[in-house]
């Protein structure tokens, strides 16, 4: 049986051109055998919506933003 939500590897989905992602199924990306994050593609009004609901409640429980992370100094 097929997952409902396919995995593939983060290998894979940065091959992917703009296009091709617009094509692209809601997947789930992996890498070294560990799950990074689900790619959702929000081609309806109501699916970017709640997408952006989920990112807003997440967002204070984890994650940088990009200047953090890009300001680190390596150890």
């Amino acid at each position: 049986m097929t997952p409902l939500i396919p995995e593939i590897t983060i290998t894979e989905f940065k091959k992917l051109k703009v296009h091709e992602l617009k094509r692209l199924k809601t997947c789930e990306i992996h890498a070294d055998g560990e799950y990074l994050f689900t790619f959702v593609n929000a081609q309806t009004g109501y699916i970017r919506e709640e997408a952006k609901n989920l990112g807003v409640l997440g967002n204070p429980l984890r994650g940088e933003t990009l200047e953090e992370i890009l300001s680190c100094v390596p150890v």
